[in-house]
């Protein structure tokens, strides 16, 4: 064999073998694994990133849904909202799932005005939404569904008839909507947002003028004459506090053919930051 003949020969061969050695590590690659090796190694993957998603809403950020109308016109119903779990303080991951959070570090008050999420006193099972109308050490006294907090009035004005009252009438849910609401511009803390009152209800929610004790928390829903709140069944504990709402990400009603509720989609309320 010509010696340059031979020299390509030997190229060939070593072209062959190296090919060869490759196929024989793709062939112990995955395609070669058992079902069982299969099933393991997709539970791992899951486990980790189920178990970082986990974490992430333990930790940081945490979505929820609004089932019910007690915070309209703030929020509406089928509104999907973020609550940041470290406004208050950071807590150790899941300690707030099971028992009472352990904050690291110091942890923080609400302030007047907050929106916050929070486990239900009477049943912790159940986790609630309202607004902080007074803190630790304030004076509270409700008078003719006129709330007075440290004797001063919080300070509302009617907009029933202006662009945004149509506006809120317009987002109403099927529930409300044949209900007679006057909309007020509120002010609470240092938060401006909306309320609603029912023109037509006359029950009397008064309430004696009182102090809240530390590490409680005083909460109403901005839908006043449809919110069972503080003014039913006391504080709200610290340690029952789950975080702040901070923005709607999303809102739809989804239909319900027993009720006979309407699908609704909102996207106008998409990005809202809730004040």
């Amino acid at each position: 064999m010509p010696h340059r003949a031979k020299e390509v020969f030997m190229k060939g061969e070593i072209i062959k073998e190296e090919t060869s050695s490759v196929d024989s590590i793709l062939a112990s690659g995955p395609k070669n694994l058992t079902r069982k090796q299969k099933f393991i190694k997709e539970f791992k993957s899951i486990s980790v990133i189920l178990f970082a998603v986990l974490l992430f809403r333990s930790i940081f950020f945490e979505p929820f849904r609004i089932p019910s109308g007690s915070m309209i016109p703030t929020l509406m119903i089928g509104d999907f909202i973020l609550v940041n779990k470290m406004a208050y303080g950071v807590k150790v991951p899941f300690s707030d799932w099971f028992w009472d959070p352990i904050y690291i570090g110091q942890k923080k008050n609400p302030k007047r005005g907050d929106v916050i999420v929070f486990k239900y006193p009477k049943d912790p099972s159940i986790n609630y939404i309202k607004r902080v109308v007074a803190v630790p050490g304030d004076m509270v006294e409700i008078r003719n569904k006129n709330v007075y907090v440290n004797d001063k009035l919080i300070q509302t004005k009617d907009i029933t008839n202006s662009a945004k009252g149509v506006e809120i009438a317009t987002d109403m849910d099927d529930k409300f909507i044949s209900r007679k609401f006057a909309y007020y511009n509120t002010t609470t803390g240092k938060r401006k947002h909306y309320t609603q009152l029912d023109t037509e209800n006359y029950a009397n929610t008064d309430l004696d003028r009182r102090k809240v004790p530390q590490g409680k928390f005083f909460v109403m829903g901005d839908n006043r004459d449809f919110s069972y709140d503080s003014r039913y069944w006391g504080y709200v504990p610290h340690e029952h506090i789950k975080g702040e709402a901070i923005f709607v990400w999303l809102s739809i009603i989804f239909p319900k053919f027993i009720s006979g509720n309407n699908a609704k989609f909102r996207p106008h309320r998409i990005g809202n930051k809730i004040n």
